[in-house]
């Protein structure tokens, strides 16, 4: 059996650096119950590669194929789907590099890898995450380009990865414009249980801290005509009715549509806009306070939440219209009364208390209560992202102990008072504010603008937004949670920052607009400036061809005008010899041979023997093998370049 030659040391450096860039991007999200190991593959196939190379035994590897699916479905439940999918292909490519010791192995490796590395676009398809992926990609091709020949030089091999990664992105970006897409995949992956961050059905004291430290965006809004003022954008999310003592959520059987446009009476102009929302992986709808109307594939709640049917895997994009000025539920019906009046017994005895002290002072008048309860936490209370834990009776806690908090802790604060004077109120949840880009003319919402206010229903009014945070720091509804979060998060403070952030999301949404979001619909209509108002896939194949063909005639002109060198690099090395020759005085003929020319400059220089020697190399190589090692060229080409001849005398010249 012939023996397959081992690598060497560059081109093991360059696939065990192309295998672990292609692993570092799901590494960062793994669970440390994989990613560890993965880690520790890693380091053994280094100290393998240090202590000789070789293969380690079928009873090492073979327990450690058995690990990783053992480990997998030890957390995620099973081997399918994205999450434990990446994870094992991740696995696998690790023990592929702990047995890779020859070309034909690097090459499996290298090619797997691209496979791992473009499998990241599954859980992140943003612009800065594709420009790394393309980086680690030409590491990838260098890679490749390395196991071509033994002898090289990695900083070459980059150059030519990163050069071969270019001259590709014109043809893949006329595939992806042209090349004919299906409205839905041809298979379905598993979706996973595992939600990015969002809103959630479930709200409790400290659940959306990790919301108002999160800086990503969550959705961008274009109006059609002027912008409601910052104070007066509320977009509207989960509504949460039902309160245990220690969370607030919602019911299933509200998410069914029961609203027309007749229970909302509009008041003043409608508001229209577009929506682009940020995958989620929740079912979750945004619209500004009050939607007149529900998305296709979605419905509106008896509440006015928007559900989509389908889990929010990708961003998606949506019209609405809302209405800023409303009259909600005139008339509450008896099931919403007792739903919205309900509370747990046996919980915060002490704001009961209060609450029934309020009705009693203030003759049940709800506009009375409502003041009170607004002035007391006005006077007495502080906002803060490091809020107290709190115990059992987490209302009366807050309310008489800590009295710090954010937005979750004084809604359900006020919420609960409401309830126990005997105003029906609930808790609704989403984002306030915005941050305006007057470059793209768009609104950019954050997950730190997550927010969370009551509602409470009044005799003639119907429901009425309550914002308890607004009392205790207006400047969080005025200029955003980014004023009012002051020395919580220090980082908050750096303006220069955020406004850094705020316009490179133009950027962002350049990319969502014109590459995540480019659909079969928007693709069937390319063509309209040219007569096709709907391109069917023949036009768009033919379309393809044309600018394929285009593109790479373009190429090859680009190539065959451009001046190529004659010879290859020893060549051009001793045709730099013998110019210094002529200017020395030696000028060859364009008859003469490297020889006759050697016998010419020893007739010449007979003390001197290392332009002969130079010219003796220069026969060596080119003519008593068939390829030259590369280190032997570089060597002779650094010689001819240190080469010091003196310059040649007018007699000199004349007599050469």
């Amino acid at each position: 059996m012939k023996t397959l030659p081992a690598l060497t040391e560059t081109q093991f450096r360059l696939t065990a650096a192309a295998v672990f860039v292609a692993v570092l991007p799901h590494l960062l999200r793994l669970p440390w119950l994989i990613a560890l190991p993965v880690l520790v593959l890693f380091a053994l196939c280094w100290l393998q590669r240090w202590r000789g190379g070789t293969r380690p035994p079928a009873w090492i590897k073979l327990p450690l194929v058995l690990l990783f699916p053992i480990l997998i479905i030890f957390h995620y439940g099973n081997l399918f789907g994205r999450e434990p999918g990446s994870a094992l292909a991740c696995a696998m490519l690790a023990l592929k590099l702990l047995e890779t010791d020859n070309r034909r192995d690097a090459r499996a490796a290298i090619c797997f890898s691209a496979f791992v590395l473009m499998s990241a676009l599954l859980f992140d398809n943003s612009l800065w995450i594709t420009a790394l992926l393309c980086a680690a990609l030409a590491l990838l091709l260098a890679a490749l380009r390395a196991l071509e020949s033994p002898r090289t030089a990695w900083r070459r091999d980059l150059r030519a990865g990163a050069l071969a990664l270019a001259g590709a992105l014109p043809l893949a970006l006329c595939a992806f414009v042209f090349f004919p897409r299906l409205a839905a995949p041809l298979w379905g992956a598993p979706t996973d249980t595992i939600a990015r961050t969002g809103l959630g059905e479930r709200m409790a004291p400290g659940t959306m801290q990790e919301l108002l430290i999160d800086d990503s965006p969550a959705f961008r809004v274009v109006f059609d005509g002027a912008t409601p003022p910052r104070e007066e954008l509320y977009w509207r999310g989960p509504v949460l009715w039902n309160f245990d003592g220690s969370a607030w959520t919602r019911p299933e059987w509200l998410a069914a549509p029961q609203h027309d446009g007749t229970q909302v009476r509009v008041r003043g102009p409608r508001v229209g806009y577009e929506v682009t929302l940020e995958p989620s992986e929740r079912h979750w709808l945004l619209a500004l306070d009050v939607p007149l109307l529900a998305p296709a594939g979605a419905v509106r709640g008896a509440d006015m939440s928007l559900v989509s049917r389908t889990r929010i895997d990708a961003a998606t994009r949506y019209r609405m219209v809302s209405a800023p000025n409303y009259e909600l539920d005139p008339v509450l019906s008896p099931l919403h009364r007792r739903l919205a009046l309900q509370l747990p017994p046996g919980f915060d005895p002490r704001a009961r208390a209060l609450a029934q002290r309020w009705r009693d002072e203030f003759k049940g008048d709800p506009g009375l209560i409502v003041r009170a309860a607004l002035d007391m936490i006005g006077a007495q209370f502080t906002y803060t992202l490091n809020a107290p834990l709190l115990g059992r009776d987490s209302v009366d806690d807050f309310l008489f102990e800590t009295k710090r908090g954010f937005c979750e802790h004084f809604s359900s604060a006020f919420t609960f008072l409401m309830r126990a004077a005997g105003i029906p109120a609930r808790v609704v949840t989403g984002y306030q504010g915005g941050y305006f880009n007057p470059i793209g003319n768009y609104w950019v919402v954050r997950q730190s603008d997550a927010h969370a206010w009551s509602e409470v229903w009044l005799e003639g009014r119907g429901w009425v937004r309550v914002d308890p945070t607004a009392a205790v720091s207006p400047q969080r509804v005025q200029f955003g949670a980014r004023a009012a979060a002051g020395a919580s998060v220090p980082w908050y403070q750096a303006d220069w920052l955020m406004a850094m952030r705020n316009q490179l999301d133009l950027v962002n949404r350049f990319w969502n607009d014109a590459v995540i979001q480019f659909n079969a619909l928007r693709q069937q209509s390319l063509l309209t400036p040219f007569g096709i108002v709907r391109a069917d896939y023949p036009q768009l194949m033919l379309a393809m061809l044309v600018a394929g063909s285009l593109l790479l005639g373009f190429f090859a002109w680009w190539v065959m005008r451009a001046p190529r060198r004659a010879g290859d690099a020893l060549d051009a090395a001793y045709a730099r010899l013998c110019r210094k020759l002529a200017r020395a005085g030696t000028v060859r003929d364009p008859a003469d041979g490297p020889v006759t020319l050697a016998a010419r400059v020893a007739a010449r220089w007979p003390a001197r023997g290392d332009a002969q020697d130079l010219i003796t190399q220069y026969v060596s190589l080119r003519y008593a093998c068939a390829l030259p090692a590369p280190e032997r060229i570089q060597t002779f080409t650094r010689a001819v370049a240190a080469l010091r001849l003196p310059a040649a005398t007018p007699l000199a010249a004349q007599s050469s």
